[in-house]
């Protein structure tokens, strides 16, 4: 080798550079840096009262998806909830999604959750409140919508 303090100094480089990311990396995730996600079947009330069913996944690159028993009906006809999330550095969830209503009553509908889970990761326990949009504008991600309410939610990690 021509340069050995070279390679020492570029292979401190990179050693430096990849514990950097890392912990930098779970320093914004927060909460527990270990949990990649997982589906959860889920209990929706209203002020106490029984609503619906869902199965609610996190997925491991921070996509979320929701499926609901009351979307196909009699009451309402919604599609499943497509979004995405992040824990906010104590411990808790924090997520929203996007789904959209069919006609007659045609609009977006915005869900912003916040969960807990357990330590283990086996329970999930929060709320989700529901906001409607007209489906040319405002913005569902920025605008001022129509406060639909908010559904407390409990659930249990489904396991193979």
């Amino acid at each position: 080798m021509k340069h050995p303090r070279l390679w020492v100094v570029l292979g401190f480089s990179v050693l430096l550079t990849s514990v950097s990311t890392v912990v930098l990396s779970h320093a914004q995730e927060g909460g527990n840096p270990g949990f990649t996600g997982g589906s959860y079947l889920i209990t929706n009330k209203v002020s106490g009262t029984f609503f619906s069913r869902g199965v609610v996944t996190l997925h491991a690159d921070h996509t979320m998806s929701v499926t609901d028993s009351a979307q196909g009906g009699p009451l309402y006809y919604f599609t499943s909830e497509l979004g995405s999330w992040k824990q906010d550095g104590s411990g808790r969830i924090i997520a929203r999604t996007i789904d959209f209503d069919y006609p007659p009553d045609a609009d977006v509908a915005r869900l912003d959750f916040t969960l807990n889970l357990s330590p283990d990761g086996r329970l999930m326990a929060g709320s989700a409140v529901l906001t409607t949009y007209p489906l040319e504008d405002p913005n569902p991600l920025e605008g001022e919508g129509t406060n639909f309410g908010t559904f407390t939610i409990t659930g249990e990690l489904i396991k193979p």
